[in-house]
C-alpha cells in the first residue's frame, strides 16, 4: 500500500452508531421467541443468514480492555469493516467504523482514534466466528430492532482455547422510541418474549469477554 493510498484511506468519515442492545444466553435446542404482540412490531422478516469472522487486537498488558475498548477487523455481514466499540455510556455504546482495506494491518485512522486509550503495540487477542441468522423487526415507521441468533465459535489466542455457545441480541433499530419511558416498555415485551422462550439473561456482557472468560 503506497502512503498516498492510506492517506486518502485515513481521510474516509468512520460510520458512528450507538448501539442499545440486550443480550441473551439460550441452549443449543431452544426455540425462536414469539413476537406476535411487541409494541409497534407489524411485521418479522425471515432470517438472513450472515457468517461472521472477527479478529480482536489489544496491547501486551490490555490496555483497550481495561478502559472498556474493544477493536476488531470484521469480514461478513453488511458492516464488515474495521470497528472500534467505545467504552459503556448509560444504555448505549458507540461504535465506530471504517472500510476493511487492502490489508489486515491496521489503517492509520483506526489508530489515530485509539491513541486517546493507548498507542501501544497492538497484538491478537481472539478470534470470534459466528453464524448469525438475522431478522428485522419492521412497523410503520420502519425497522424498530434486530433480532440475532448467533451461534459463536470463539478462540482465546493467548491461551489457545476454544469455547463455543449460542446467544440472543435484540439491538434497537432507527424506527425504535426515542423515549425512556417507551424504550421500557418496549424491552419489557422483549424479556418476557425471551423468558418465554427459554432464554435468560446473559452471564457476559459481550462476546469478546466470555472468548477471554472473564
Amino acid at each position: 500500500m503506497t502512503e498516498s493510498h492510506d492517506a486518502a484511506r485515513s481521510s474516509v468519515e468512520p460510520s458512528r452508531v450507538v448501539e442499545v442492545e440486550r443480550k441473551y444466553d439460550v441452549d443449543a435446542d431452544t426455540p425462536l421467541p414469539d413476537w406476535t404482540g411487541l409494541p409497534g412490531v407489524d411485521e418479522v422478516s425471515a432470517g438472513a443468514l450472515r457468517e461472521l469472522d472477527a479478529r480482536y487486537l489489544d496491547t501486551g498488558d490490555a490496555e483497550l480492555s481495561r478502559a472498556g475498548v474493544a477493536l476488531r477487523r470484521r469480514t461478513g455481514g453488511p458492516d464488515e469493516g474495521w470497528h472500534i466499540k467505545g467504552p459503556r455510556e448509560g444504555d448505549g455504546r458507540l461504535e465506530i467504523g471504517w472500510p476493511l482495506g487492502d490489508a489486515d494491518v491496521v489503517p492509520s485512522a483506526v489508530t489515530e482514534t485509539l491513541a486517546r486509550w493507548t498507542t501501544g503495540e497492538l497484538l491478537p487477542l481472539a478470534r470470534i466466528e459466528n453464524s448469525r441468522t438475522a431478522f428485522q423487526l419492521t412497523g410503520p415507521g420502519g425497522v424498530i430492532a434486530e433480532f440475532v441468533d448467533d451461534h459463536v465459535r470463539a478462540t482465546d489466542l493467548r491461551a489457545d482455547v476454544v469455547r463455543e455457545w449460542r446467544e440472543w441480541e435484540f439491538e434497537l433499530g432507527p424506527a425504535a422510541p426515542a423515549d425512556a419511558a417507551g424504550r421500557e416498555t418496549l424491552f419489557a415485551a422483549v424479556e418476557r418474549a425471551v423468558s418465554a422462550a427459554g432464554g435468560r439473561e446473559a452471564a457476559f456482557g459481550s462476546k469478546l469477554a466470555r472468548a477471554l472468560g472473564f
